[in-house]
Formats: structure tokens, C-alpha cells, sequence
């Protein structure tokens, strides 16, 4: 009988809001709450209200351009310098111009020999794979000759292309055969030219049938080595003579006084007695600014510092909203500077989340005061249901503002614990063992 007397009293206290005052929404014309339920249209609708994030403070997003180190793209400034008011004045001491003479063959060269082309369709279909081998190359031995089957040894070393395919004529003819075959070059051994000093890949580069000139040279080395070529002095080796001239003049010439190269010609990209002196100049400046960026990078550091602890205690104004309800922690949400949160980043934020086991899912509210100046005229709440999974989606849409009131409403089942906790107590009766519903 007592315990069914108290489970009567128990409903009668539930059901007058005596026992306990759960937390609710409820709309009110007379004091301008209005409940609106999320939905697409209703998220683009509250998204329209203007609001701009704030911004980080200046020291975290702007910087001196002056000091700005950017992989090349801003380079350090070096002080200015005029080639003209050097000390040392390159006297130039250039070869002969000369036109190109034809190729001579020599040693180490490769010539190859082709077979005939077919005069008929029928013979260049049945002879294909004989056409195919009919290729041979040939390297010129050391005492200029090469040895061809059938004909024997022919001296090419020191001819032309030409007088080449006449001699090999020659040969065929003195053994009895009519010839008919081409010859090509396919290897340039024999003759090169060195390039080596401030240059970008130094090496030998070889000479060929077409002309090669000083600057061509420079060039398929990739260039020379510096940027400032004022301070090149570039110098060629030939014959036991030395020819030099000023690096900004390579560039200049053209068809007319291009230097032509010969074999064995050693070429020496070099720097003007005057290169070390400003290279020391230069290097102190960098130094130089590189210690006013350090300073600057430090007292910037000490700066930031100095904000991320005014943000930590409060001093610098954030924009907050707030959970309240069923929620793990009643707390606040900092909003982010420079970026929207949504209603889905405060709902599963680690510090104040929605409680797994009180928390009613169909009783999400976002609280939100219209202003007019200083006066609240009224307050919306935006309903979200998500017993419908699919409904989160809103609330990843949602974009929240300052002031926001997060709301979590109580699971029905919570209610009735915490009153009975409450109730069993101030009655003085003994453990009546009325199990939690959970």
C-alpha cells in the first residue's frame, strides 16, 4: 500500500510541474519567441543575417614585404653597383672571324653505309630484312682508314663528306662492282672543344657538321654560372694564344662577328678582378639585412606571443555562442576568427557536446535574438529534429552567431529519474529499491 501511495504521489507531483522544472522551448506571442523548424529553406534564410567573422589581429596576418624571404621570388636587395665605375677595364683581344670550312673526318669519327634503295615495289618487299642489315658503321682507326668488307681498307681521315662517298666509289669500281650507297655521318668524335670555369655544367662539347661558336658553346653548357655576367671575362685558348671578352658581349654578337670555335679551343668562363671585392660588399649587406630580419622575426614572435596569452585570458573581444541544456559541459563556443561555424561544429565540439544519454534528440534549439540597436525585439528558435538522422545534415548548413543560445532539451525518461531522486529523500522513506528507467 505505501509504495503504491507513493507512486501515486509521484504521478501527481510529475504531472503539476511540482516535483521538478525540466527545461523547455516553448513559443510565446506576448513575449515574441517563434519557433521555426529547420529545414533547407529555413537554414538559407537564417544564413542571409549579416555577420563577418572576426579578424586575426594584425601580427598574425600581415607581414613587411621589405623583409619578406620567398624562394627566389623576393630576393634579398644587393646594393647597387655600376660596372661602369670599376677599377679594371677588360681589354678586348678577339681571333680572326672566318667562315665555317666544311667538316673534315678523323679520328674516332663514325660514318655509316647504307645499302641501295629498291627500284622496284616487288624487290622492296622481298627485301626488307636485307635493306635492314644492309646499315654498317665504320670508326676511323688511328691511321685514318676504315675497313669495308669486299673492297678493303679506304683512307678517309682528313676528307670531306664528299670526298668520302668519291673514294669509297673509287674502291668499288676498282674491284669490279657498280655501286650504288650513301654515306652519313653518325658520330662526331674527332673534334671538340672545353668549356670549363663559372659555367653551369662544364664539360667537352663535340663538333659536328654545323658550325659551332663561342656563344652557341656557352649556351648548351647551360649558360654561365652567375647572374651579373658585368663581372665575367670570358677566355679563349687557341694555338698558344689568348683571346678575352667582356661577358655582357657574348650575348651581343650575331651573324656577322660571331666567334667561330676550332678543335682543341679551350674556353675559361672567368671572373673580373673586381668580382671578389663586390662579391665581399654583397655578402655583408645580405649579412646585414639578414640580421634586421632576424630581429624583426623576433620581436614579431614576442608580439604574437603576447596576443595568444591576451586570447587566452580574455582581453581581446571574441565572439562566443553558448550551450545550455543536456549538454556534457554547459559552456561556451569560441567562434572562429576569419572562418563560419556551424551548428554541427558546437553540437560535436569535445568540451560541451550533447549528452548520449540525456540529451533529446528532438529537442535541438538555436536561440537567436533579433536587435534593434540596444532593444531585443524578439527571439526565433530554430527546431531541429534529428531523430531523423538524415536532419543533421541541417545542422551542418546552419551558420551560427554571436549570441547564439544552444539548447538540448531532456530526454522524457530523464525526468522521471531525477525526480525520483529528488522526491524519495524529503520524504524520509527508506530505500523502497524503485529501479532507474533507463
Amino acid at each position: 500500500m505505501r509504495r503504491a501511495l507513493l507512486i501515486l504521489i509521484l504521478i501527481i507531483l510529475t504531472g503539476c510541474d511540482f516535483a521538478y522544472q525540466a527545461l523547455s522551448v516553448r513559443e510565446n506571442a506576448s513575449a515574441n519567441i517563434q519557433i521555426i523548424p529547420l529545414t533547407p529553406e529555413t537554414v538559407l534564410k537564417a544564413n542571409q543575417s549579416s555577420y563577418e567573422p572576426k579578424k586575426w589581429p594584425d601580427i598574425f596576418s600581415s607581414y613587411d614585404k621589405n623583409y619578406m624571404l620567398d624562394s627566389g621570388n623576393s630576393p634579398l636587395n644587393d646594393p647597387i653597383l655600376d660596372p661602369q665605375r670599376l677599377s679594371g677595364v677588360i681589354e678586348w683581344r678577339l681571333p680572326d672571324f672566318s667562315q665555317p670550312p666544311p667538316y673534315l673526318i678523323g679520328v674516332g669519327d663514325v660514318i655509316t653505309l647504307s645499302a641501295p634503295i629498291a627500284d622496284s615495289l616487288v624487290e622492296a618487299l622481298d627485301s626488307i630484312l636485307a635493306s635492314q642489315n644492309s646499315r654498317h658503321r665504320y670508326t676511323v682507326q688511328d691511321n685514318g682508314t676504315v675497313s669495308i668488307p669486299d673492297i678493303g681498307r679506304v683512307v678517309i681521315g682528313g676528307l670531306t663528306l664528299e670526298e668520302v662517298e668519291d673514294a669509297v666509289y673509287r674502291k668499288f669500281v676498282d674491284e669490279g662492282m657498280a655501286p650504288s650507297f650513301s654515306i652519313e655521318i653518325t658520330e662526331f668524335n674527332s673534334q671538340k672543344i672545353y668549356v670549363s670555369g663559372n659555367i653551369v655544367t662544364p664539360g667537352i662539347e663535340p663538333i659536328s657538321i654545323q658550325p659551332l661558336y663561342l656563344d652557341q658553346a656557352i649556351s648548351q653548357r647551360g649558360g654561365i654560372g652567375i647572374s651579373d655576367v658585368s663581372f665575367v671575362i670570358i677566355r679563349l685558348y687557341r694555338d698558344g694564344n689568348i683571346y678575352q671578352i667582356p661577358g655582357p658581349e657574348i650575348y651581343n654578337q650575331n651573324g656577322t662577328n660571331r666567334i667561330l670555335l676550332r678543335d682543341g679551343d679551350k674556353i675559361v668562363v672567368d671572373m673580373t678582378n673586381d668580382y671578389e671585392n663586390i662579391l665581399g660588399l654583397r655578402q655583408q649587406a645580405r649579412a646585414h639585412i639578414l640580421h634586421e630580419i632576424e630581429m624583426e622575426t623576433e620581436a614579431k614572435q614576442n608580439q604574437a606571443a603576447s596576443i595568444l596569452s591576451r586570447i587566452e585570458y580574455g582581453s581581446i573581444a571574441r565572439d562566443y555562442v553558448y550551450l545550455i541544456g543536456e549538454v556534457q559541459q554547459q559552456s561556451r563556443f569560441t567562434l572562429p576568427f576569419e572562418n563560419q561555424a556551424f551548428l554541427a561544429d558546437a553540437l560535436l565540439t569535445s568540451a560541451g557536446g550533447v549528452s548520449s544519454l540525456s540529451g533529446n534528440p528532438k529537442q535541438i534549439y538555436v536561440l537567436r535574438g533579433a536587435y534593434q540597436s540596444e532593444k531585443l525585439e524578439k527571439i526565433i528558435a530554430f527546431h531541429l529534429d534529428s531523430t531523423n538522422v538524415a536532419n543533421f545534415l541541417l545542422a551542418t548548413s546552419l551558420e551560427l552567431r554571436p549570441k547564439d543560445v544552444v539548447f538540448i532539451g531532456t530526454q522524457p525518461i530523464t525526468n522521471w529519474n531525477r525526480i525520483v531522486s529528488q522526491i524519495i529523500p524529503s520524504l524520509g522513506l527508506p530505500n523502497l529499491n524503485i529501479p532507474s528507467i533507463r
